[in-house]
């Protein structure tokens, strides 16, 4: 420093925008290793696909839940956007066969999207408020479709929520197995079940799946499921750790 100069300072703008981008990266390193691996990706995973190191991650995102609710959070709200579009909807049926698609189309988007929709994972502020919401969704669209008859009367809320999450968790090794659009067929047989009965069948979408196309999906839901495919040997990283 010259004589008459003042003391140099560092530029906060910089360092800002410094800070946001790292916090972009790790988002985008999160979506996709979350899509590749499910939730419980180890968390030094994506800090290593972003390029930063474990302290950068967790001074952006604490926990696991606030990583979890930044990637996933536009999507969350679509969901809900289709939920109050099924709602207005003047044939309950309709509405709610469209909701439910528009569900499962998220579902097999990726297979970070349907670990979050189809289990409970505490702390995600944005997914409390769409589980709250799809239950809503179902009970309004359930209570209007049994009284237009379009429903079996016995049908509660809690029985489709119970069969769409363990039907959801099957979307992917179905894609594996099948083909990208291979939910279809099952979500289309569900669907004739709740059907009321004066309702005509309508043949099912799609093609059945075979002896060994259902070997492979029952082997990719059970516990021996592929792990981990960028090097990383172990589990999730423990909320917290460095």
């Amino acid at each position: 420093m010259t004589v008459g100069e003042g003391p140099e300072t560092p530029a906060p703008p910089r360092l800002r925008r410094d800070a946001r981008r790292n916090r972009e990266r790790l988002v985008e390193a999160a979506h996709a290793v979350f899509a590749e691996q499910g939730l419980e990706a180890p968390l030094d995973v994506i800090a290593r696909r972003a390029g930063v190191g474990n302290a950068t991650l967790y001074r952006h995102f604490p926990t696991r839940a606030t990583l979890v609710d930044a990637v996933f959070r536009d999507q969350l709200t679509g969901t809900m956007e289709a939920g109050e579009r099924a709602r207005r909807a003047p044939d309950a049926w309709a509405g709610l066969a469209g909701y439910l698609d528009a569900v499962f189309a998220t579902l097999a988007a990726d297979r970070g999207t349907n670990d979050l929709m189809t289990t409970r994972l505490p702390d995600v502020e944005t997914l409390g408020a769409v589980h709250a919401h799809n239950r809503e969704t179902v009970d309004v669209l359930l209570e209007r479709a049994r009284a237009q008859g379009s429903v079996r009367a016995d049908v509660t809320t809690e029985d489709l929520l119970f069969t769409l999450a363990a039907l959801g968790r099957a979307v992917p090794p179905l894609a594996v197995a099948a083909g990208p659009d291979a939910w279809r067929r099952p979500l289309a047989l569900f669907l004739e079940g709740l059907r009321g009965p004066a309702h005509e069948p309508r043949p099912l979408p799609g093609r059945p799946l075979d002896e060994e196309e259902l070997g492979q999906v029952l082997g990719e839901m059970g516990p021996h499921r592929a792990g981990p495919t960028d090097g990383s040997t172990g589990g999730a990283v423990a909320d917290g750790e460095t």
